[in-house]
């Protein structure tokens, strides 16, 4: 037995009565139009709902199967779309097929054809459910995620990123980690003039350079060990869309100078390749660290800064953004309740006093892993103070004299305790660490030792 619903449109009779019961009786939902014209006036007047599966005839006395399929595909409908067609019009089916259709079957066909169509189909449609999930649980913002917001300080932001949306210029996002770098991005694009291009994502720090060169300017095949195939890069594939750079702070010289022909030329050449390739490409940027210091300290190219660094944001951290502690935490909370389809729905007092009163040193992503673990841990449908792992003090910074006056401190001591804290907080384990302040795990690994936090518990 199946479960999904199958739309069904064919001008012969004997094949609706067909479909309709080899269908039904595998406990399918079915919309059945025996024109197209019927089938494109629920499209565009009624409206229908989106099935797992079109079958669409090719042949049909009043409206084309093949000019339904480009309506179709226009429509933005998410439906596999199977045409149907004898044996005589199988060039039309070739047709369908570089239009759009998923597949074709030729008439008569047996009703295994269609099952494993449909079972391929429903399989498709699980992977991108999974897929999807897998996005959220790494917490890789979509199209569809929302700014949660009500402070004054956000909403600034979130004007200006709404207004340089209408542009065409670059930005770079500027934040400690954690803040929500990559949702403003997501933001600016989806309201751009290229929202219907592609947004495509890539971590600088991720990756090792030669990798980073590879995926974001592809290779030809032999360019290097291990190059048995041609890879397209992120550039090639971001063409007419908006490619956003996270921790751009973090990329290699070398990448540095490739990545400024593009800004400067508008082309690229793959690796091993001799051949350029032009790209009308609007970049997007994030990093925590401070771009202009990188520039005096000549890590960062001064040329590519003024090049990227049109229009620069500022995001807040969680602990000047007071006034939206409660409506995220509610958000985290509705979120891993339906997920782990539990019925919790608020917070104590004494909870949501303790989420308002911590200092956040991890912003919104710390936020959420707190709630993600009280979600787990809560008996009952409401999130108590003990099941939250947020620590009844802020950190600890020596920045007070015993005279009583104060000292400031360098940012690295700043960076050396936060990260420390965020060790022990996750229980000594990086990886859970580097999730809670938005870094790369080899970063992470490199600060440690940096620091020398390894002799202080960090595993």
């Amino acid at each position: 037995m199946y479960n999904g619903k199958v739309i069904i449109c064919d001008d012969e009779v004997e094949i609706l009565r067909y479909l309709s019961k080899i269908l039904s009786a595998k406990g399918l939902e079915l919309e059945v139009f025996s024109s197209g014209t019927s089938l494109m006036n629920c499209l565009e007047n009624r409206g229908l709902d989106d099935g797992d599966l079109m079958l669409l005839d090719v042949k049909m006395p009043d409206l084309d199967g093949l000019e339904i399929l480009q309506r179709v595909k226009r429509m933005k409908l998410d439906v596999p779309v199977v045409m149907m067609t004898a044996y005589a019009s199988i060039n039309s089916a070739i047709e369908a097929m570089k239009l759009g259709a998923y597949d074709y079957v030729t008439k008569p066909f047996p009703k295994e054809k269609i099952f494993g169509i449909l079972e391929k189909v429903l399989e498709r449609k699980e992977l991108l459910k999974e897929n999807s999930a897998l996005k959220d649980e790494l917490g890789i913002p979509s199209a569809s995620t929302p700014l949660i917001f009500n402070s004054e300080a956000f909403r600034r932001v979130h004007d200006m990123a709404m207004l340089v949306a209408q542009s065409e210029s670059n930005v770079v996002i500027l934040g400690e980690s954690g803040t929500g770098k990559e949702l403003v991005a997501s933001l600016i694009h989806n309201n751009s003039p290229r929202a219907k291009e592609r947004f495509l994502t890539i971590n600088c720090a991720a990756l090792s350079d030669t990798l980073l060169e590879s995926q974001l300017f592809g290779h030809v095949k032999g360019a290097f060990t291990g190059a048995i195939t041609a890879q397209k890069g992120l550039l090639e594939a971001a063409n007419h869309g908006t490619l956003f750079l996270d921790e751009v702070g973090d990329m290699s010289p070398a990448i540095q100078a490739k990545l400024l022909r593009v800004l400067q030329e508008g082309d690229f050449i793959p690796v091993g390749d001799t051949k350029a390739k032009s790209v009308d490409i609007r970049f997007l940027a994030a990093t925590n660290k401070d771009l202009e210091e990188e520039v005096r300290q000549k890590r960062f190219r001064e040329d590519l800064f003024f090049r990227l660094n049109v229009i620069s944001l500022h995001l807040p951290p969680l602990r000047d953004r007071g006034e939206d502690i409660e409506l995220l935490a509610r958000h985290f909370l509705a979120k891993y309740a339906a997920r782990m389809k539990r019925d919790i729905n608020d917070f104590t007092r004494e909870a949501m006093q303790l989420l308002k009163s911590y200092n956040w040193p991890g912003n919104i992503r710390e936020l959420e892993n707190a709630i993600e673990r009280a979600a787990i841990l809560t008996r009952g449908s409401t999130i108590t103070a003990e099941t939250l792992p947020v620590w009844r003090t802020p950190v600890q910074l020596p920045e007070t004299r015993q005279d009583g006056g104060k000292r400031l401190v360098s940012l690295e001591t700043v960076e050396r305790e936060h990260i420390l804290h965020v060790l022990k907080a996750s229980g000594n384990n990086k990886s859970r660490a580097a999730k809670i302040l938005e870094i790369a795990r080899r970063t992470l690994d490199r600060k440690i030792e940096e620091y020398g936090l390894e002799d202080e518990g960090a595993r």
